[in-house]
């Protein structure tokens, strides 16, 4: 029979190992609020907490004794509690595939933890806390890594309370546990849970808590999975700017998707009032100080109908930006097939798209047979009537967003793999892998099981029946939109001058004030390009944590920005 799990009693929250024990942690302190006798104290420490610092109280059993003292300052955080039983728990179970778990070695394993941070929205680790390490073994630093690649997926600090103040509980406790959205890998997040899990056990404790927000189903699934069970404690934080949303209450822009969501919270922020006018269509309205925008998502009422119609017909588009020496590859209409098959004799490779439309749709790309280039046509006639040919120019796929004529961020997009696990179809880890990029994008990431997948995987040699050996990657799309499965790395900080110069070139020949621009380059660190296409309507949210957001608010609102700086520091 299992032994039952350990709960904080009464009796061993009267008379703690220590008293008042707050841990840095780098990001700010855990504060054990079973340590404190007094509620005071534990209220004054958490005023103490400095700017920047991110202070949390856990194991608080009595929250609202604690907030009647400070109720304007203090908040009961939105989350949960949860409790791992060391002593019974196989840590060796399900053993990653395709990734490692490990100690962080460097001070560049914490630049990649900040990264992911920053991606999932959290708070980043102060670098010169968290390297060189301390010698008491109260944190505990995890990385996941690809096998193949050495990049970092994802990331798990632990702290041992033994070790930080002599816990008679005997306990642990898992916090920052982050994945990096763009990872091919499925279970990167419960390899480092059963990782730490098994450092901790190897110590000597008896138990693992962490604390998780109320509405987060899917990390709540993976620990209960585990066998994490709920622990009847709770957390009190400050309300700093960082805290706002999980106190302010829910936000009054209906369902908007998550690239109206970025540009409303930012608004909010500033003051300005946030009408939704349209919740299918994502279409809202920012007013302050007499002025007024309708926008949808980053297409504002600032854009000319003349700027929209040059980036929705991609024909045009290239020809206004090759008509500025700007360079584009080579373009043709499939009027015929003979007309096709001309321009592919010419190329050797071409790209068949749509000469309006959005989001990857009838687009196919490095078509080398008459055949398909034929079947490629008519698919794209399914999206629009007229259908273009386009040299195929090898390289990265590089977006870049320009907002008021400057370069605010850039990545490069790459198309959607799988990596084979020796179980699965390929149709199979199509969907897994199609299921996370979904839940990682608020559903707007999706891998589609169409004709230009299964032509994708028909040309790597396989079906989408068949299994993949573990480790294998595979290519399941040649186009890099995200809507279509691919991710997104950012890259601002290291594109070329002359990419940026080109950039701010192509919008002011389009004079349009916020667009995506997608190049092919054969390395961001060089000046060579291709312009491929313009979009008027970029997904900011793409592109954080760049402030894509904040300089779009910037552009339509220029009397908040003094504000703005203020409340985000």
């Amino acid at each position: 029979m299992a032994n039952p799990i350990p709960m904080p009693s009464s009796a061993e929250q009267s008379a703690p190992a220590a008293a008042n024990v707050a841990v840095e942690c780098g990001w700010g302190r855990l504060i054990f609020g079973q340590t404190f006798r007094d509620p005071a104290d534990l209220v004054d420490l958490l005023l103490q907490e400095q700017p920047g610092r991110r202070d949390v109280a856990f194991y608080v059993a009595e929250p609202h004794v604690v907030l009647a003292l400070a109720p304007t300052e203090l908040f009961l955080d939105p989350s949960h509690a949860y409790r791992l039983d060391l002593r019974g728990f196989d840590a060796a179970a399900g053993a990653p595939q395709g990734f490692r778990v490990r100690p962080v070695t460097g001070s560049a394993d914490i630049a990649e933890i900040n990264r992911i941070c920053r991606a999932r929205h959290m708070v980043q680790i102060d670098p010169a806390f968290a390297w060189p390490p301390r010698e008491d073994g109260v944190l505990t630093y995890l990385v996941a890594e690809d096998s193949q690649t050495g990049a970092i997926l994802g990331a798990a600090t632990g702290i041992d309370h033994v070790a930080a103040f002599g816990d008679s509980e005997n306990a642990s406790s898992l916090w920052s546990l982050a994945v990096d959205p763009q990872t091919p890998h499925p279970g990167v997040g419960e390899g480092l849970v059963r990782a730490l899990a098994g450092h901790f056990r190897a110590r000597g404790r008896e138990v693992m808590d962490l604390s998780v927000m109320h509405d987060n189903a899917q990390a709540i699934a993976l620990y209960e999975k585990l066998g994490f069970v709920r622990l009847p404690v709770f957390t009190i934080k400050t309300k700093n700017s960082f805290n706002e949303k999980l106190y302010i209450g829910p936000s009054p822009d209906g369902a908007l998707n998550p690239y109206a969501q970025i540009i409303t919270n930012e608004a909010r922020r500033r003051g300005i009032t946030v009408e939704v006018v349209d919740e299918p269509t994502s279409l809202f309205r920012l007013s302050h100080g007499g002025r007024s925008f309708v926008c949808r998502e980053s297409l504002s009422s600032a854009t000319s109908a003349a700027a929209m119609t040059i980036c929705d017909d991609k024909a045009l588009t290239r020809r206004l930006l090759a008509g500025a020496g700007l360079r584009v590859p080579d373009q043709g209409v499939a009027t015929d097939e003979a007309a096709a098959r001309a321009f592919l004799k010419k190329h050797g490779a071409v790209v068949v798209k749509p000469a309006r439309g959005e989001q990857g749709r009838g687009i196919a790309v490095n078509l080398t047979t008459p055949e398909e280039v034929s079947a490629a046509v008519a698919e794209a006639k399914r999206v629009c009537d007229t259908v273009l040919l386009e040299e195929f120019v090898e390289g990265e796929d590089l977006r870049v967003i320009v907002i008021d004529f400057k370069v605010v961020a850039a990545a490069i997009r790459r198309p959607a793999q799988v990596v084979g696990t020796g179980r699965h179809s390929v149709r199979e880890l199509i969907e897994r892998q199609s299921r996370r990029r979904a839940a990682a994008t608020g559903g707007e990431s999706r891998i589609p099981l169409d004709d230009e997948t299964r032509r994708c995987v028909e040309r790597a040699g396989h079906s989408l029946d068949d299994v993949p050996a573990a480790g294998a990657t595979l290519l399941v799309r040649r186009t890099a939109n995200l809507h279509t499965g691919g991710t997104i790395h950012d890259v601002t900080d290291a594109i070329h001058p002359e990419l940026v110069a080109a950039s701010v070139k192509a919008a002011r020949v389009i004079d349009i004030p916020v667009v995506g621009l997608d190049l092919m380059v054969p390395d961001i660190r060089g000046p060579e390009h291709w312009f491929i296409e313009a979009n008027e309507r970029p997904g900011l949210a793409n592109h954080e944590p760049q402030p894509t957001a904040e300089r779009f608010v910037d552009m339509l609102f220029p009397q908040t920005i003094a504000a703005a700086r203020v409340r985000r520091h």
